[in-house]
């Protein structure tokens, strides 16, 4: 298929992403999505994911400034339109579903590109500690932080942990039924956001997940959430969180929607304490998905933040 017909069939499929994402065999036998929109000379901005999301949540900011930025937007694996591999042990290929496996996805793609120069993160949900946990390799690459939703440190003391996540995280059944009838990703769809989204971006958020197979990393992710020692992916959080004030020096644009009943005050809080300059819009009228309520306000701002802080 033709560069034309696949963003034609992108459009018709997923409305406002008129892209043709591009793969790249991230791990032997496993296809990694991904866009690569904008100059190929432009200064670089690495928009990160989390769970049940994909590249589709970062799509408005991508035609916002695709004219002069480079946008690197990558599914993670069993995410979006990458692979959905198994992880059984007799799984062949298999994936294993840990942070970790995440941070050195990211290395792997931004070297086959061949981008080893500074970058901006933008990070939601698991893309902070995606993100973070990839500049844990070299800090100084991370010129500017544009934040929405999102967590590098552990859960706040006065957070408690949402029983919706414990479902998935803590529960057989609760896990069962998240990838017999894909709950996590069709209630993130529905109760994401404060405005109601049209039915086909609701299926394009949702519809990607349909299936047993085509759920797992939804379940994954959220058997993954780090709470304490004991959990795989504790030391890359603390070390994450370690590093996140060093980052002070450096512009930092936060988006935050308030009615997010997991990414809260609380966290927003933790990132105003880390990074004291940034500049902060919170918005008492969006959800979880800050950027699908917010667009309309938030891309031209994040591009007026860019512009003004050149790297």
């Amino acid at each position: 298929m033709s560069r034309a017909a696949t963003v034609v069939a992108m459009q018709q499929t997923f409305p406002d992403y008129p892209f043709a994402p591009q793969r790249f065999e991230v791990r032997p036998g496993i296809a990694m999505s991904y866009l690569d929109e904008g100059p190929r000379d432009g200064e670089v901005i690495v928009m990160l994911h989390g769970n049940p999301s994909w590249s589709y949540y970062w799509r408005h900011l991508v035609l916002g400034l695709r004219d002069r930025y480079r946008c690197i937007v990558p599914d993670h694996v069993g995410m979006g339109l990458s692979d959905k591999p198994d992880d059984a042990e007799n799984a062949s290929p298999r994936y294993d579903y840990t942070l970790q496996s995440r941070v050195d996805d990211l290395d792997a793609l931004l070297a086959h590109l061949g981008i080893d120069g500074p970058v901006t993160l933008a990070v939601h949900d698991w893309g902070g500690m995606i993100g973070f946990g990839w500049a844990l390799r070299d800090p100084a690459r991370v010129r500017r932080l544009v934040i929405t939703n999102t967590a590098s440190f552990p859960l706040p003391a006065a957070k408690h942990f949402p029983k919706r996540l414990a479902l998935g995280r803590d529960s057989k059944i609760g896990g069962w039924a998240i990838r017999r009838f894909n709950l996590f990703a069709r209630g993130a769809a529905l109760y994401g956001t404060v405005r109601t989204l049209p039915q086909p971006v609701i299926q394009a958020y949702s519809g990607v997940y349909d299936g047993w197979a085509s759920a797992i990393s939804t379940l994954r992710f959220m058997q993954d959430i780090p709470l304490g020692e004991g959990d795989r992916a504790w030391p890359l959080l603390q070390a994450a969180a370690a590093q996140l004030p060093a980052y002070a020096d450096r512009p930092a644009f936060i988006a935050w929607g308030l009615r997010d009943f997991v990414f809260d005050r609380h966290f927003l809080d933790g990132f105003r304490a880390a990074l004291p300059a940034a500049e902060v819009h919170p918005y008492r009228d969006a959800g979880h998905y800050v950027l699908e309520d917010q667009h309309e306000q938030l891309v031209p701002m994040v591009r007026a933040f860019l512009d003004s802080n050149p790297v």
